[in-house]
């Protein structure tokens, strides 16, 4: 049993993400707690720069809703919700040491080609976290 466990989700992949907290849930420590995380990556300047300006704070907002909808917390566990920016792999473990958890969990898809040659988020995060990981296919 793990006492704080950082779920990453993609929302892109709402299945995988549902099966990934159901399992979370049954690995969690009687008092421990549930920690969901969503990765939106930094939008290029260029293509920024001809975006609405509120476009971010939107897609925050949109995100930390579904994130929310993907576990509703009934009380019994503690469960907590973060929407970040950023390189993927680097701000689930960055989120994983904020929190001093002790297992980080992440869906992961076959590999491609394009993984091949610059790695998968779950790849990388296997190869730099400094807890557990457990990656759902």
């Amino acid at each position: 049993m793990y006492r704080k466990i950082i779920v990453a989700v993609d929302l892109l992949h709402l299945d995988q993400a549902r099966a990934l907290v159901a399992r979370a849930v049954k690995l969690l420590d009687p008092n421990g707690a549930l920690h969901l995380v969503h990765v939106l990556e930094e939008v290029p300047g260029f293509i920024a720069a001809e975006l609405p300006s509120d476009l971010a704070e939107r897609r925050r907002a949109e995100a930390a809703v579904e994130l929310r909808a993907l576990y509703a917390d009934d009380g019994k566990i503690d469960a907590t919700y973060d929407v970040r920016h950023g390189a993927a792999s680097a701000q689930i473990m960055q989120a994983a040491e904020d929190s001093e958890a002790d297992l980080i969990m992440i869906a992961s898809h076959r590999p491609g080609l394009r993984d091949y040659f610059i790695g998968s988020t779950a790849a990388r995060v296997v190869r730099h976290a400094q807890c557990s990981v457990l990656i759902e296919r």
